[in-house]
């Protein structure tokens, strides 16, 4: 239950990507048949992706990784506009972005962070209002890979574009979650991660709409239209493109099947804990995700005692797993600390069963009612 950190790689993407390893696995950059074949199978790829998005195949790069993605799309539109030394974004990115944004505010640039209400909600007025002449590039989630809070993310490109800045969007949790179409759309750069489509970890991908200057991240050979250096990762490439041909119909199941069991663990778990904390609901989310936080314990106890059980959760991004201090998502939303460093997420994928939420439901109760007896707060709270 922690598929918004990884998931597992579709047996169709694997059987796709294994002749690349052993039998054809010659440098697409070459100029002899074995390694123009391979070139042929990497186009084919990214028409699968490019059909996925509904944009043109010549607006696609292939990257090593979401990070990769980002990074390439900020500093590559930085770059390309040294004039412009204004950054928007929201004080619940991933830490892709926002560490990125606090390396770029130590040269020089200034980043404004959009707030988010109590349920995880952006002011579009604020937004509105921190775009500026000098504003380079507002770049704004698609949906909160904690939470799974979706942001209006075609509205916000309207304001961006009428305001005459590039508008990047991180869509890594989104992609193959829910439907996203960029024909006629108002995002001029999207970032893609393989591995939380079930294709591989080690492969990502750049939506680069036609006409957008950007400065290559890496520096070096042509492949990618000169956008992205180095030899290309064949089989994961074809990887990520089989998984991107397969997202209308995981998005269906997504959005039924998948719906169903997280509404079902979020109804069993309010039904058999008291005093917890459904973050985000207010909101359109994702079909898979749930965030709750149980007062009076540790969101780390928790996992680990889960963990012992067989049940795999998160307590936030994977990518800060480790830190004590509460997630930076539910302390811009507001959570109390204390309620914040109790929460765990939980994040369905299309190989989740009835079986395994009927198990959570009922391992899960006792899990934080061992903990509480052993919390004083909790116990001076029951007095």
């Amino acid at each position: 239950m922690d598929n918004n950190a990884t998931t597992k790689v579709a047996d169709e993407v694997f059987e796709a990507m294994v002749p690349y390893f052993r039998e054809y696995y010659g440098n697409p950059s070459s100029m002899h048949t074995f390694g123009s074949q391979v070139a042929n199978k990497i186009n084919t790829a990214r028409e699968q992706a490019a059909n996925s998005l509904g944009v043109s195949p010549s607006e696609i790069i292939f990257t090593s990784c979401g990070t990769e993605s980002n990074n390439t799309a900020v500093r590559g539109v930085l770059n390309s506009n040294p004039e412009k030394k204004h950054i928007v974004t929201t004080q619940v990115e991933h830490p892709a972005i926002l560490a990125l944004c606090k390396h770029l505010a130590k040269k020089g640039y200034e980043v404004t962070e959009l707030r988010v209400d109590k349920d995880g909600g952006l002011d579009l007025d604020e937004l509105k209002n921190s775009i500026r002449d000098d504003t380079a590039l507002v770049t704004i989630m698609y949906a909160n890979n904690e939470t799974g809070v979706l942001f209006p993310i075609e509205e916000i490109g309207k304001i961006v574009k009428e305001k005459g800045a590039l508008f990047h969007c991180d869509a890594i949790q989104a992609i193959g979650k829910i439907p996203v179409s960029l024909k006629n759309s108002t995002i001029d750069l999207l970032s893609v991660s393989g591995h939380k489509l079930h294709a591989p970890k080690g492969i990502g991908m750049l939506y680069i709409k036609k006409g957008v200057r950007l400065s290559p991240l890496l520096l070096g050979g042509h492949q990618e239209r000169n956008k992205r250096a180095g030899t290309e990762n064949v089989p994961y490439i074809i990887g990520i493109g089989t998984a991107c041909e397969q997202i209308s119909e995981n998005i269906v199941e997504e959005q039924t099947r998948v719906k169903a069991l997280r509404d079902k663990l979020e109804a069993g778990i309010l039904d058999a804990v008291p005093q917890i904390l459904l973050n985000g609901v207010k909101n359109e989310r994702l079909p898979n995700t749930s965030n709750i936080s149980f007062e009076h314990v540790e969101g780390e106890s928790i996992l680990l005692l889960m963990s012992q059980v067989g049940i795999a959760a998160s307590s936030g991004s994977a990518c800060t797993s480790g830190s004590l201090e509460p997630s930076h998502v539910l302390t811009a939303m507001g959570v109390p600390s204390v309620t914040a460093q109790g929460s765990v997420r939980f994040s369905l994928s299309k190989y989740n069963t009835d079986e395994d939420v009927k198990y959570a439901i009922e391992k899960i109760p006792p899990i934080i009612q061992r903990l509480r007896e052993m919390s004083p707060f909790w116990n001076k709270n029951q007095q």
